[in-house]
């Protein structure tokens, strides 16, 4: 067991982010679905089960692999991946507080999503400063080398920032609920900004640098997590602000909600609909499985939560109905790559010792030295 978490990097964190917000976007769909959230309190309890799971494995990483440790750090194509145990441990929480409870109950769910919450945004934070930092300080990378994955450590305070309006209502009413929504805000006001500065790097280098590597092309749905989650965490403060804030203040947060939704949805539409075309076409010219799918899942659910958010705060069907032919894809996807990922474990490739990457025209394609893009 010891030797087999050695090469386990913070990138398999992305497994419970995907399988989380299964059952977060399933729970947030406008229209009732028969059966829907018993399959999304299972799907939490599954969640839950791997994110478990992934902590005890990494406790046992840093224990006896503390130079893996190092070694993740100091690449720049896993230290950004560092997000993702943040993100987990806060989907994870919110799911409990959304549909864990129908098993768990109530108190029990309250207490967990609060604890993650808590622990999530603190590690969020951390990681939105510590990552920036050792690119631009330690590691050595270039313009041109700009993907996707750059946008995880500053996208990661967004996701508590859409999930902690959940727990306002939960709060002693006065300044204890203004207090954690004010923290929200804070937190969106944190992230977002610094998403959009480094945006035009990114989507510079997609355009003047060429097409990804094969098994980089699924983090271009990366892109959607900053505006499916943004679209959410607006949504969810016009839910809360009623009672908390006052009415005219509370209005505010409502036109914000339809007024900065509308538009960035409609850019994250138009945006999964090149990547999707992209991802197609990688497929064709022999993109392999690699734990970069999983890519394909957590930013396709925020924009079905974000949709679903649009769809209360305008009343409008289309936003109804394009919320849940999202979720459908979002299932369709999440069970592909969840049996790909056991397939793969089960013939050993995935915890492997990274292969030396070639000297042939395609090295960008090879894992890196800490095995972050298999």
């Amino acid at each position: 067991m010891i030797t087999s978490v050695r090469h386990l990097g913070p990138n398999w964190y992305a497994t419970v982010m995907g399988t989380a917000i299964v059952a977060t976007a399933g729970a947030s769909l406008p229209r009732p679905v028969p059966g829907l959230r018993p399959f999304c309190a299972a799907v939490w309890a599954l969640s839950l089960a791997l994110l478990a799971t992934l902590l005890a494995a990494h406790s046992l990483h840093r224990r006896h692999h503390r130079d893996q440790v190092r070694a993740h750090l100091h690449d720049p194509a896993t230290a950004p991946f560092y997000g993702c145990p943040a993100m987990a441990l806060v989907a994870v929480g919110s799911g409990a507080l959304a549909v864990g409870r129908d098993w768990i109950g109530t108190p029990a769910a309250l207490a967990l999503d609060a604890a993650l919450f808590t622990v999530g945004t603190l590690a969020a934070l951390t990681v939105a400063v510590a990552v920036p930092y050792l690119m631009a300080v330690r590691h050595r990378v270039r313009r041109d080398e700009a993907t996707p994955v750059w946008l995880l450590p500053l996208v990661a305070p967004l996701v508590p920032a859409a999930s902690g309006p959940a727990l306002v209502p939960h709060l002693p009413a006065g300044p204890p609920r203004a207090a954690l929504l004010v923290v929200c805000c804070a937190l969106f006001a944190l992230s977002l900004p610094a998403v959009f500065a480094l945006l035009p790097v990114v989507l510079g280098r997609l355009v003047s640098g060429g097409p990804l590597p094969l098994a980089l092309t699924p983090t271009l749905f990366l892109v959607l997590g900053p505006l499916g989650q943004s679209t959410t965490a607006v949504g969810q403060f016009a839910d809360v602000t009623p009672g908390v804030v006052s009415e005219p203040h509370a209005r505010v947060a409502a036109l914000a909600a339809v007024g900065y939704g509308v538009p960035v949805m409609s850019l994250a539409l138009l945006w999964l609909c090149l990547a999707a075309v992209r991802a197609a076409r990688a497929r064709g010219q022999g993109m392999g499985f690699a734990m970069t799918w999983w890519a394909f899942t957590f930013p396709v659910g925020t924009c079905v939560t974000g949709a679903a958010a649009l769809a209360r705060h305008t009343g409008l069907a289309g936003f109804a109905t394009a919320a849940a032919g999202l979720y459908v894809v979002l299932v369709g996807v999440w069970v592909l790559v969840a049996v790909r990922t056991v397939l793969a474990l089960v013939r050993g490739g995935l915890l492997a010792a990274p292969r030396p990457a070639p000297v042939a025209r395609r090295r960008a394609t090879a894992r890196t030295t800490s095995g972050a893009v298999r």
